[in-house]
């Protein structure tokens, strides 16, 4: 653990989440070797860093890195620039010229998107790997290198695979050792880690204040999906620390100049400004929401029910009641030989024919019973009025614990809020958990 941290002090790694750990472990214990390493992760989590960390740990550290973008080299171009090209070999190559895998001989080549990397060049790569060999263009001599490649994607090579577009054998033997590089929205606090170091380098830079975050706005950096990973989120904090006017910075105010974070929330709406609105009743119109969203999943499933027993059993739904009417009339009548007949119900009633469309209506057939239901229903009508918002936040604070066991970690992002705001939960309602 001591040498994963000294290793982040030295290349300015941020961060503590598992994730993270795990792949900075695997970059030091495969950079001793000579193995090819694939990186896998986003774009903008990091990845070039990783190349480098098993360059400078590695036996190579005194030769040569470079870093290589396949995708933004022209296809027409990259077989010269990987490999290099003799005099004449294609219109305007006037001179020889050396590539890459010759100047870095004995170094270390980062091939970034490598799944960009055209067929044919794929096919000199695979060469490189297994014989340490390759050709310039248009030469017919062998040249031997001594690189080792570390290669870097955010696309899905299987699925290249599948498409015809990178070959199998070449991705074996890239991913010898795989490196996961984990999105930034998987890191946790690291954003909040991330945020700091990015505004403390602004206000050095600039000599400025450095801005700090309520804790209201950190919740909505946590909560923001990044889909630029750490790229964005140093953005993000350099608008922030330029455009701000306090050197603290509220959630409505980090919505303000940074509205993006107000469209690409993971879990629950955000906040609108009203007039005696507060932060701390943001979290529990999330929690409200939340648990009405569950009750309108539950009558779904309810109505769901009714419709099979109806297509079951062959049964007619009754139609709308008409303004005006009561439900007296509505609601079916026991037979005439029932036990449960009686004179009350005059002839006129029974004489009356149903409207074709109706068909017969079936409710229950113990109506009998009609009194039960219509106290049932009172009661229900009181619980329902007696419910109040700060019930339903604890009874899904409860609910989310239980099912997660007691993980606090995961009963908040069950409900989609931070872990800081669930502890805080828990004292308020002073639930056992």
């Amino acid at each position: 653990m001591d040498n994963i941290q000294a290793i982040k002090q030295r290349f300015g790694i941020i961060g503590h989440s598992p994730q993270l750990q795990h792949a900075l472990k695997t970059a030091i214990q495969v950079a001793a070797t000579d193995l090819s390493v694939l990186v896998l992760g986003q774009s903008g989590v990091g990845k070039e860093s990783f190349s480098k960390i098993i360059h400078q740990l590695s036996n190579r550290k005194h030769n040569n890195f470079i870093a290589i973008n396949c995708g933004a080299l022209p296809e027409s171009t990259i077989n010269s620039e990987l490999f290099g090209h003799t005099k004449g070999a294609f219109t305007g190559a006037v001179n020889e010229r050396k590539g890459y895998f010759e100047t870095v001989n004995g170094g270390t080549i980062f091939l970034d998107e490598i799944g960009e990397m055209p067929l044919d060049t794929q096919t000199y790569l695979l060469r490189v790997l297994e014989q340490g060999e390759f050709v310039k263009v248009g030469s017919s001599q062998v040249e031997k290198t001594d690189v080792r490649i570390v290669a870097a994607t955010n696309v899905n090579l299987l699925e290249r695979i599948e498409q015809g577009k990178f070959r199998e054998d070449l991705y074996y033997r890239l991913s010898t050792v795989v490196i996961q590089v984990p999105e930034l929205h998987k890191r946790g606090d690291d954003v909040l880690l991330l945020f700091r170091k990015f505004v403390s380098d602004f206000a050095d830079q600039y000599h400025t204040p450095m801005v700090r975050l309520t804790e209201e706005a950190e919740d909505i950096l946590l909560r923001y999906p990044w889909p630029g990973n750490i790229r964005e989120l140093r953005n993000v904090a350099k608008r922030a620390a330029l455009f701000s006017e306090d050197k603290t910075i509220t959630a409505e105010q980090l919505l303000e100049f940074l509205p993006q974070l107000g469209q690409k929330q993971r879990h629950l709406p955000l906040p609108h400004k009203e007039a005696n609105d507060s932060s701390q009743g943001f979290y529990e119109r999330e929690i409200l929401f939340k648990f009405l969203y569950e009750m309108k999943q539950d009558l779904n499933d309810v109505k769901q029910l009714i419709a099979e027993l109806v297509q079951t059993n062959n049964l007619q739904m009754p139609r709308p009641m008409p303004k005006g009417h009561s439900m007296q009339g509505y609601l079916p009548l026991p037979s005439p030989n029932s036990d449960n007949y009686s004179s009350s119900y005059s002839e006129n009633t029974f004489n009356e024919e149903p409207s074709s469309e109706e068909g017969p209506i079936i409710l229950n057939k113990d109506y009998h019973n009609q009194e039960q239901d219509r106290e049932r229903y009172n009661e229900v009508e009181e619980l329902e009025e007696s419910l109040s918002m700060e019930q339903m936040e604890r009874e899904l604070i409860e609910r989310a614990l239980k099912k997660h066991r007691g993980k606090r970690k995961d009963a908040a992002q069950e409900l989609g809020i931070s872990e800081r705001t669930l502890y805080r939960k828990i004292k308020l309602h002073d639930i056992q958990s």
